[in-house]
């Protein structure tokens, strides 16, 4: 019988400790850099704002691509901007380590003319490229969290580790944009969180789905990881519910159950997509809750191999590598639940969740054989 390595999601004290990290606190050095750039590493800081008219402005600072982790640090900032009816415009931002800053005891950094920074309540962005300048006001109304250690740690010896921290759940958002000759000034609701790992994430993940939504009163942070085969395939679970300003529940009480339903396969990627997906939640305090994300439409679907050169296509497609990005939209609801009826739903017509890809192309019943 094949043997799989082991894989964990820690929430223990030996754990917190290793990691100098304490339950149910975060530190303002957490969202600072957590890499030194070698090889394998990554690491970027996410800021995504969305505003009442659809206007959608996403921000990255990067320290390296994450699909070319084991080449030097690479200091990048892009930023996109989708308007409501659908148009984008988007631009990268490159700067030598020498005209970058990263800070290793906060959120501050530098790219250029390109910055960030911020005390895990308030951040200030600016991006400044040829065609979008932009600066976002961010102001958390749900508190900073994580999930357990914030680490999924990979191998025997738990050598690798993909770590992500919601620096801020859900906030206040406040832009000003400029793009060709364009101006907006955009208030509504942000999101801000911080990922990095020491070794390429395809090697360590088959695919996940990833959704946040703010429905009504609650916010949401749903995720279902699945591991490589060589981590047998195993499932993790990431997930946060507030309602208002405070966290009612997490996945360490260890309820989380992950339905789909109304399987296709997505013609551009060929991977098996689900019109449907469910997360059903018992808080600590007894209650039982159901959030949806149902599927109207795709914003994205993206194959991985069609992003490589002419040269790394040909080997990518000789090792079968199928990796692929999908980006949904449609309507999210949440159920609270007493004695099987529900006895409260909320709807939120203009969600937006994603499937990101790693692994093989298979059919989802198939995937785990």
């Amino acid at each position: 019988m094949k043997k799989y390595q082991a894989s964990i999601h820690p929430d223990d004290d030996a754990h917190y400790e290793k990691m100098g990290l304490v339950k149910d606190k975060i530190e303002l050095w957490e969202d600072a850099m957590r890499t030194d750039g070698s090889k394998g590493t990554y690491e970027w800081w996410y800021y995504d704002s969305h505003y009442p008219d659809g206007t959608i402005l996403v921000i990255f600072f990067f320290s390296k691509s994450p699909i070319a982790v084991d080449g030097p640090i690479k200091p990048t900032a892009t930023a996109e901007l989708t308007l409501p009816d659908g148009t984008k415009y988007s631009e990268e931002v490159y700067a030598s380590i020498e005209d970058s800053f990263y800070s290793k005891e906060k959120c501050d950094i530098r790219i250029g003319e390109c910055k960030t920074s911020g005390d895990l309540s308030h951040y200030d962005v600016v991006f400044k490229g040829e065609r979008i300048q932009a600066t976002l006001s961010l102001d958390g109304t749900v508190p900073a969290w994580r999930s357990q250690t914030g680490s999924i740690l990979f191998g025997d010896n738990e050598e690798h580790y993909f770590a992500w921290l919601p620096a801020i759940p859900e906030g206040r958002a406040v832009a000003d944009v400029t793009y060709e000759g364009n101006s907006l000034h955009l208030e509504g609701s942000g999101y801000h969180d911080h990922n990095w790992g020491n070794i390429s994430m395809l090697s360590l993940m088959h695919h996940w789905y990833w959704g946040r939504a703010k429905i009504g009163d609650y916010k949401v942070i749903s995720a279902w990881i699945t591991g490589e085969r060589k981590y047998g395939y195993k499932d993790f679970d990431v997930f946060m519910l507030a309602k208002g300003n405070k966290i009612i529940g997490d996945n360490s009480n260890h309820t989380l159950r992950f339905l789909s339903t109304d399987e296709y396969t997505d013609e551009h990627t060929g991977k098996p997509v689900y019109n449907n997906v469910v997360y059903e939640y018992l808080t600590p305090y007894g209650e039982n809750y159901r959030i949806t994300y149902s599927r109207k439409g795709d914003i994205a679907s993206q194959r991985f191999i069609d992003l490589l050169p002419p040269v790394l296509k040909i080997g990518a497609k000789i090792v079968g590598f199928s990796g692929a990005y999908l980006r949904f939209f449609g309507e999210a609801s949440i159920e609270r639940i007493e004695n099987g009826v529900t006895v409260e739903k909320v709807t939120e017509p203009s969600a937006v969740w994603e499937l990101m890809y790693f692994g093989k192309s298979a059919a989802d019943k198939k995937y785990k054989k």
